[in-house]
């Protein structure tokens, strides 16, 4: 009876120890598999596609180059992509979706968007997340990625982030879209001055030239408010007084308390990082490959500086025969090879033969 009494007290310690063991929810990342990717050959999707592939994972770095399948390159900027699938839950819950993007990204779960496009050119690498509450079944997911200037990449993955799911057929979403952003002091804006304030996006970059292709000087809020120095000929383009610095901004962004037109037509020069006692030439020049930035018009010159691929140059000097610019870069001044780049502004005829 003795024994009979301890086997079963034995049993009770064992049996409790065991239950008092729960499976814990698995921080396991899911890629999903098997998505059908339309690759398009510029940032809007409009079809059809150069050429349709399978991706098993989404996680591509393209940097300043393109995707291809082998046979056919899309173009290294302004390409968009869409990847469709349907991927199998298997275990109930609220689920997180995650993308590292440099450059924009919409998510979409079984129709309903969890990451919105912001609808301009990120610039850098930032990570967004949404959350969405899913049954056990199929799930149909849609990732569209377009890029417009300078480098390129995503990845993207899943994960079970709380058990539960929905006790009645269909779901539910609460976005929780996180963006990170450079913050800059608010600056004191002078009485009756013309304003800018962010309302049509989270967070909108501030570049330094009035264009997509613009390297990017910072970031700005919704709600945030900053006084209006300039704009561009079109009135799309706004120069803005920021904390420190001046920066360009896309107008449709923005709520101007005026007309938009009575800011004064604005040259790029300032922003662009031209030295003092250069001329503003009116002519501006973007990059088509990664250049060299010589001390004199010739490949024999000194390398002084490198020009990344889409970069924004005001030209400030030409050689007679044209095959070198004079241009600034970063506040440095140096020489590039003219066939690699295009003209965006002004008139070439204008600029000074050194």
């Amino acid at each position: 009876m003795v024994k009979r009494l301890i086997l079963f007290a034995m049993a009770v310690v064992i049996f409790g120890a065991i239950s008092l063991v729960s499976t814990p929810v698995q921080a396991q990342a899911f890629t999903g598999s098997n998505w059908t990717g339309e690759y398009f050959n510029d940032a809007n999707f409009t079809p059809p596609a150069a050429f349709t592939k399978v991706d098993q994972v989404l996680n591509f770095s393209f940097g300043a180059g393109s995707p291809t399948n082998g046979q056919v390159t899309l173009p290294v900027d302004n390409f968009s992509i869409r990847w469709s699938g349907t991927q199998q839950i298997t275990t109930p819950g609220t689920y997180q979706f995650t993308v590292l993007r440099e450059d924009d990204v919409r998510v979409t779960v079984n129709g309903i968007v969890i990451i919105p496009f912001t609808g301009q050119d990120i610039g850098t690498a930032q990570v967004v997340s949404g959350t969405v509450s899913l049954n056990v079944g199929p799930a149909t997911m849609s990732v569209e990625f377009r890029t417009f200037t300078g480098n390129a990449s995503i990845n993207f993955y899943y994960q079970l982030i709380g058990g539960g799911g929905l006790q009645t057929p269909g779901f539910g979403f609460t976005p929780t879209v996180t963006l990170t952003a450079s913050r800059t002091a608010l600056p004191p804006i002078p009485p009756g001055a013309l304003t800018a304030t962010v309302i049509r996006a989270s967070v909108l970059n501030v570049r330094d030239a009035p264009t997509t292709g613009g390297r990017k000087l910072g970031q700005i809020l919704r709600g945030e408010t900053y006084q209006v120095l300039g704009r561009d000929a079109e009135a799309r383009w706004f120069l803005l007084q920021l904390g420190g610095y001046q920066g360009w901004s896309y107008g449709y962004y923005l709520f101007i308390n005026g007309n938009e037109y009575n800011p004064p037509i604005t040259s790029p020069f300032g922003t662009l990082g031209v030295p003092g006692g250069y001329p503003d030439t009116g002519v501006v020049v973007q990059s088509t490959a990664t250049l060299v930035l010589r001390d004199v018009p010739s490949v024999a010159g000194t390398q002084i500086g490198r020009v990344t691929w889409g970069g924004f140059l005001p030209v400030v000097g030409r050689t007679g025969d044209g095959y070198w610019y004079q241009v600034a870069w970063k506040g440095t001044i140096g020489w590039v090879y003219s066939p690699f780049t295009k003209i965006t502004q002004g008139d070439i005829n204008n600029v000074p033969v050194r």
